[in-house]
């Protein structure tokens, strides 16, 4: 699922035959058969697929989190399957942001200081309180975990990954934990981050109905892209079915 342009300037990721295997032989799983991708800079991108369809390692590989057995991973035109760990190490640093299920928060830390772990190393970072604004919890950067909400918690996960003003915001099901109204106040944040930062966003969701506020959908099955299409009609997270 190719896309023409000048790949330097138009695109953020691009893969070309990324084939990830767990084990040999008769064990062997084949997580990605072969994808060629181009995910274009700026825009929403939803993964959907299954359980077991390929979307996580596919974010895990471009995110620099995990390398695939063979093929090629390139970040704005640089290679990330060729890059030292050292060098994928300053990449997630420099240009990553993440956003998981479960917001891996430190419990005995408060939200101010759970973000101000990222911008304690980043290179370029946003003042820690702009971040925690930004996801509407401006009046809550001193609790700690416990005493916030399931949505306010992954609100402090998001305002941690933005922080250092990353090039790209990666979710791996970030709506999965939570409730259909607290689920689209986080996709709104999500969708805000886009449109504030102008970073690239890629959602991995089994929620189908994610789609309707993405530029472009991926449909994953059995480790290869069944179908990709682009939204001529975005909707506001408001809008969304659940």
């Amino acid at each position: 699922m190719m896309i023409d342009g000048d790949p330097a300037t138009s695109i953020a990721f691009s893969t070309r035959g990324l084939t990830k295997t767990y084990g040999q032989g008769d064990a062997a799983v084949h997580a990605l058969r072969g994808v060629d991708l181009d995910i274009p800079k700026g825009e929403i991108v939803v993964l959907l697929g299954p359980s077991g369809s390929g979307k996580s390692t596919l974010l895990n590989i471009i995110g620099g989190l995990d390398r695939a057995s063979k093929g090629d991973a390139f970040f704005e035109g640089k290679n990330l399957s060729q890059m030292s760990d050292r060098d994928l190490t300053l990449y997630r640093r420099d240009h990553v942001g993440f956003v998981f299920q479960f917001y891996n928060l430190m419990p005995s830390l408060t939200a101010r200081e759970n973000v101000e772990l990222v911008t304690e190393i980043a290179q370029n970072p946003m003042q820690v309180e702009e971040a925690l604004q930004m996801v509407g919890l401006g009046a809550r950067m001193d609790h700690f975990p416990a005493q916030m909400s399931g949505g306010e918690q992954q609100r402090v996960a998001i305002a941690r990954a933005i922080a250092k003003n990353p090039t790209v915001l990666f979710c791996d099901e970030p709506t999965g934990a939570l409730d259909s109204t607290t689920g689209r106040s986080v996709l709104h944040v999500i969708n805000d981050v886009n449109r504030r930062l102008g970073a690239t966003v890629m959602i991995v969701t089994h929620a189908a109905a994610t789609a309707q506020m993405a530029h472009r959908v991926v449909h994953f099955a059995d480790g290869a892209i069944r179908s990709m299409q682009e939204n001529a009609h975005r909707v506001s997270p408001d809008e969304i079915e659940w």
